[in-house]
C-alpha cells in the first residue's frame, strides 16, 4: 500500500524544491502531494527531481503552484464566491493548477469549492462541544440556526460550483487529470456530502471526484453534523483520494496516531484499491511522528 506525504509539511522550511523533497526521502517516502503553499522558488526543484524520477507526485493541492497572493490558502479564490471577479480568478488559477498536474504527472487535483457567504456559526458548536455544553439548548439552537441559515444562502451559490466545473470539464478530459473536490469540516463549507453526491451524479465524469479527508469527517461527526463511516460508504465510488491524518476531539486535526482518537480500522475497506492515500500532519509534526503514525495506520488497513 503507498502512502504520500504532503508537502504542506515542510515547504515552509526550505528554499530548494530539491532540499524539501530530500527530507521527505530521508524519511522512506517517495511519493508525494505537491501542496498549496508550494512557492515559485521551490518549483525548478521539485520539477527536476519528479522527471529524473527520484521521486513521483501522486496530487496536487490547488492552488499550486502559490499564486501571487499575501499567504498560502487553498482559499484565495472560489468557484462558488458569489463576487464573479472571484469565481474567475478561481477558474483561471484552478486552469494552471490542472496544467501543472500535467507537466509533473499528478493525477489528482484537490481542490476547496468554497464557503457559504454567511456569519460563521461552527466555531461555536466547536466552543461549546468542547467545554462539555454539547446538545445543550445553546447548542441545539445554534445547530438549528446554522442548518437554516445554510440551506436559505447555499442555493445562490451552487449554480457557480456547477458552471464551475462545466467551464473546467474539457481542460480535466484533454490532460486526462482529475478534479477533486475536499469535503471540509465546517457546516458552511460547499459542498455538503449531500451536494457532493448530486455533484457526482449530476455530471457522471471520470474526470471529476470526490477527495475525502478523514479528519474532516470526524470533526463533521464530532459536531453532530453526519455520520463518518457511513457517509464514507456511500461516497466512496467517488472517492479518488484521501487526507490521512487523526483528531483530538472535538476539532483538532492533522495529528499523527496515536495523537488523536479516531478509528482508523472503520476506513479499512475504503483505504484499498487505486486510491491515493496522503498523510498530512501539521508543520509541527515530527519526522518520527510521521513514521510512528504511518506504522499504526499500515497495521489498521494492511493486517
Amino acid at each position: 500500500m503507498i502512502f504520500s506525504l504532503t508537502t504542506r509539511w515542510n515547504a515552509r522550511r526550505h528554499e530548494t524544491g530539491e532540499s524539501m523533497l530530500g527530507e521527505i526521502l530521508e524519511l522512506g517516502f517517495d511519493h508525494v502531494e505537491l501542496g498549496f503553499d508550494l512557492t515559485a522558488n521551490l518549483v525548478p526543484g521539485v520539477c527536476a527531481m519528479i522527471k529524473a524520477g527520484r521521486i513521483k507526485a501522486d496530487s496536487l493541492h490547488a492552488y499550486c503552484p502559490l499564486p501571487p497572493v499575501p499567504y498560502p490558502s487553498p482559499e484565495p479564490f472560489t468557484l462558488c464566491a458569489t463576487d464573479p471577479t472571484i469565481r474567475a480568478n478561481a477558474l483561471h488559477y484552478l486552469e494552471n493548477t490542472i496544467r501543472f498536474a500535467a507537466e509533473v504527472d499528478a493525477r489528482v487535483v484537490v481542490a476547496h469549492a468554497g464557503n457559504v457567504e454567511m456569519k460563521p456559526i461552527t466555531p461555536h458548536l466547536i466552543e461549546l462541544t468542547a467545554t462539555g455544553r454539547q446538545y445543550n439548548e445553546d447548542y441545539e439552537k445554534s445547530r438549528m440556526k446554522l442548518l437554516l441559515a445554510r440551506e436559505k444562502a447555499v442555493s445562490t451559490q451552487l449554480p457557480f460550483l456547477y458552471a464551475g466545473v462545466e467551464r473546467l470539464l474539457p481542460l480535466l478530459e484533454s490532460t486526462r487529470r482529475i478534479l477533486a473536490f475536499e469535503l471540509l469540516p465546517t457546516w458552511e463549507a460547499i459542498p455538503t456530502e449531500v451536494e457532493i453526491e448530486r455533484l457526482m451524479l449530476h455530471f457522471n465524469s471520470p474526470w471529476l471526484r470526490v477527495w475525502h479527508d478523514l479528519g474532516h469527517g470526524q470533526i463533521r461527526e464530532n459536531l453532530g453534523l453526519t455520520s463518518h463511516a457511513r457517509w464514507v460508504k456511500r461516497l466512496q465510488p467517488w472517492i479518488a483520494g484521501m487526507h490521512v491524518h487523526d483528531v483530538r476531539p472535538p476539532a483538532g486535526d492533522h495529528f499523527m496516531p496515536p495523537g488523536g482518537t479516531l478509528k482508523f480500522e472503520l476506513f479499512r475497506e475504503t483505504a484499498q484499491g487505486d486510491i491515493i492515500r496522503v498523510l498530512e500532519p501539521s508543520h509541527s509534526v515530527t519526522g518520527e511522528e510521521i513514521q510512528a503514525g504511518l506504522k499504526l495506520i499500515r497495521e489498521a488497513w494492511e493486517s
